[in-house]
C-alpha cells in the first residue's frame, strides 16, 4: 500500500501538532495493520503513531510506525519503511522493518536471530542471517548519520574528525547486514514507535543500541547510537557529553 501511494495516488498531507507530517497513506497503512492484528491477536494492546493506544488484556503490546520517514515519502525520496515491534512481559520480543521500495525486510525475534528477507513477498525460507561487522577500531569506522541538519556543530565536528560519516540510507538494515559499523541519530527526538523495533533487531544481529549517553534506547532521550557492539563504548565515550540537538528551524525562520 505505501509503495503504491509513493508512486501515484492523489493523497493529502498535513502537519500534526508536533510539527511532523502525516499523510492519508500513513493513516491507511496503520489501519490495515491494526485490523490484521485485531483479527489475529484481539486481546493484545496496540500503539500506533497515528491512532494512539488501544488497551489489551494480555500485557503484550504491538507498536506500529506505518511510515517511518514520512517527510521522505511526501517528497518522493525512497528512504521510508513500515515498522512494527512487539513487546511482552520480558521486553522487546519482535522487530520488523519493511522497506517496500527496496523489496527488503529485516525481521528479528528474541533468541531467534535476525534475518534479511528479499523480494516483494518475503518469507523466512528465502532469508539470510544478518550479522554486524567485527570492526574494533573507532578510527575510520563507517558511520551513518540521520538528520544532520538538526545536529549541533560540536557533535558533527567531533565525529567527523574520528569516523567516516555517510548519509543514512536505511541505518538499521545497513548495520545488521555489515555495510556500516555504526549509526547516529541526533537532533529532534525520535518517537517511541521509531525506536521500538531497534533493540531486538540490533541485538539479535550481534550489535548494541542505546541513546548517545549509553542509556537504553527505549528509556533514554530518544537520540540513537547503534553499533556493532565492539565499538559501542568508544562511541559513547566520544559523544556522551556533547549537545545532541540544535534549533535548525530557527535558522530557517530567521532567513
Amino acid at each position: 500500500m505505501s509503495a503504491e501511494g509513493f508512486f501515484g495516488g492523489d493523497w493529502r498531507s498535513r502537519r500534526k501538532e508536533d510539527g511532523s507530517e502525516v499523510t492519508e497513506i500513513d493513516v491507511a497503512v496503520e489501519e490495515l495493520i491494526r485490523a490484521e492484528l485485531s483479527s489475529r491477536v484481539p486481546d493484545d494492546g496496540i500503539f500506533g503513531e497515528e491512532g494512539g493506544a488501544t488497551s489489551g488484556s494480555t500485557g503484550r503490546r504491538w507498536i506500529i510506525d506505518p511510515i517511518n520517514g514520512t517527510t521522505y515519502f511526501t517528497h518522493r525520496v525512497p528512504l521510508f519503511s513500515n515498522d512494527l515491534a512487539y513487546e511482552d512481559e520480558h521486553g522487546p520480543a519482535i522487530g520488523v522493518i519493511n522497506m517496500p521500495l527496496r523489496q527488503q525486510m529485516v525481521v528479528a525475534g528474541r533468541g531467534l536471530g535476525c534475518w534479511v528477507l528479499p523480494g516483494p513477498d518475503p518469507d523466512l525460507q528465502s532469508g539470510r542471517r544478518a550479522r554486524v561487522t567485527e570492526r574494533t577500531s573507532l578510527g575510520g569506522a563507517r558511520t551513518l548519520m540521520h538528520n544532520p541538519a538538526g545536529w549541533p556543530e560540536e557533535l558533527l565536528s567531533t565525529l567527523h574528525r574520528r569516523v567516516f560519516l555517510s548519509p543514512s540510507t536505511g541505518m538499521i538494515a545497513a548495520l545488521v547486514t555489515g555495510w556500516a559499523d555504526a549509526g547516529v541519530i541526533a537532533g529532534p527526538p525520535m518517537g517511541y514507535e521509531d525506536v521500538a523495533p531497534m533493540p531486538v533487531i540490533v541485538t539479535e544481529a550481534g550489535g548494541k543500541v542505546t541513546d548517545l549517553g549509553g542509556t537504553s534506547v527505549l528509556r533514554g532521550d530518544m537520540s540513537v547510537l547503534v553499533t556493532n557492539g565492539r565499538l559501542h563504548d568508544q562511541f559513547v565515550q566520544l559523544v556522551e557529553d556533547l549537545p545532541r540537538s540544535r534549533d535548525w528551524q530557527a535558522l530557517v525562520d530567521r532567513d
